[in-house]
């Protein structure tokens, strides 16, 4: 799992390409959560809940997966 403590949170809105200014924060990424279509959403503890609530085709029930330790 330490490969992944420099992947960085993408937020609670999960942006991509152009839309990705602003969605993401200093913690480290703890989760992967699968979205339909899209590139996995890497987030911290913090943004786990609001992202499965608003980020784009997160898939129900939600597949998380553990990446790292906070």
């Amino acid at each position: 799992m330490s490969i992944h403590r420099k992947v960085r949170c993408r937020g609670p809105y999960g942006g991509e390409g152009d839309q990705a200014a602003g969605t993401d924060c200093s913690d480290p990424a703890v989760f992967e959560v699968a979205r339909h279509g899209l590139p996995a959403l890497l987030v911290c503890p913090i943004h786990l809940g609001p992202s499965l609530l608003v980020a784009n085709r997160i898939l129900w029930p939600p597949e998380i997966r553990l990446i790292g330790r906070p």
